[in-house]
């Protein structure tokens, strides 16, 4: 039977603090964004329950899939505190597809998740659009996400962001490769700064020092240190790729993310096998430099805890060096190599870090 009327006035999903229009307008504002980054084998568009995408058309006979899921840490606590949107999607977008291109996979699509309390429109479309941009670094669609509105679960201005990547490889390229030895040698391709980890550590040296995110960075002249630190992860894809496909010279690569160089090396090493790094062969990055010396970090933190001034690893056997480094980045460089790990630990540093404490 029908209910019955009371004298209680009407409360509404609105009133309860969700806006399903401002929902409906966002999907429309990022409607041209997401279109922007569509690559072949998307289908579908943006808008329905699930993200469609052929892998046939993209021409693979024998393909694995390779899937990741990550977050920006709180380094998302920065750009909320500064107002300064514009990169934190791409720092989403990275720490998923850097993580996706190691195994030798192309990412093919990425969704995200935007969570927060009340929907801020422009932020919103800010965040999606730097997503968006990151998804078109990267070559890879993005095809759906999810953006949720929870009243009372978040503060006023907070939001949280987490992502989710798919890539594939046809099953005789997957990375690491077997045959790693002694004597290949490791090269290292530069990071844009901090990246998207580390950052709890971050927060507290700036407290510490007595800063406001507002202040010139002290290590970067003519830049606020708020926008400094939220320089964006840099996306690897494009060039290990094509590094992969002209030359076929890459045995094994490492994302330097959370753990720093001693954790994140280690894990694409076969047993039996070590790393030599030669500290001497990088310099910290003025950024690091001013972490370390702020908080009095000794070097086996600063190399456990940042990448250094290192965001990916390339391994490649002695006669591939210098193709190797043909196809990256100019600035690549040689900082070690593969060695018999016997019984000790599977990454031996030589040598001190350019600008190390005590």
């Amino acid at each position: 039977m029908p209910a019955t009327p009371t004298d209680k006035p009407k409360l509404t999903y609105r009133d309860a603090g969700v806006d399903i229009d401002a929902g409906n307008a966002l999907v429309e504002a990022i409607g041209p964004l997401a279109a922007a980054t569509k690559r072949t084998g998307v289908l579908g568009r943006l808008g329905g329950f699930g993200g469609l995408f052929d892998l046939k058309a993209c021409g693979y006979t024998d393909p694995v899939l390779v899937a990741a899921t990550d977050g920006v840490g709180t380094k998302l606590k920065l750009a909320i505190e500064t107002g300064i949107h514009d990169g934190i999607g791409i720092d989403l977008v990275a720490m998923n597809v850097n993580d996706i291109v190691v195994q030798g996979a192309e990412p093919l699509f990425f969704l995200d998740y935007f969570a927060t309390g009340k929907l801020d429109l422009g932020v919103a479309e800010t965040v999606i659009g730097s997503i968006a941009k990151g998804c078109a670094d990267a070559g890879c669609a993005l095809i759906g996400g999810e953006t949720a509105e929870m009243p009372g679960l978040y503060a006023p201005g907070d939001y949280d962001l987490a992502g989710f990547a798919v890539g594939a490889v046809e099953r005789g390229s997957l990375l690491p490769r077997q045959d790693m030895a002694v004597g290949d040698v490791i090269l290292a391709l530069p990071s844009t700064g901090v990246h998207a980890n580390g950052f709890s550590l971050v927060r507290r040296v700036v407290e510490h020092a007595g800063l406001s995110l507002a202040d010139q960075a002290p290590f970067a002249p003519d830049v606020t240190l708020g926008r400094a630190l939220l320089t964006p992860t840099r996306i690897y894809v494009r060039q290990i790729l094509e590094t992969i496909r002209r030359t076929h010279a890459i045995k094994a690569l490492a994302h330097i993310t959370g753990g720093g160089l001693t954790d994140n090396i280690p894990r694409v090493l076969p047993s039996g096998l070590a790393a030599e790094i030669d500290l001497g062969a990088f310099t910290l990055p003025p950024v690091f430099a001013w972490l370390q010396q702020e908080a009095g970090l000794d070097q086996a933190d600063m190399l456990r805890t940042f990448n250094c001034g290192i965001g990916m690893v390339v391994i490649v056997a002695a006669h591939d060096v210098e193709r190797g480094l043909e196809h990256l980045d100019d600035e690549a460089k040689i900082i070690g190599a593969i060695a018999e790990r016997g019984r000790g630990d599977p990454i031996l540093y030589r040598g001190e870090l350019a600008w190390s404490g005590p």
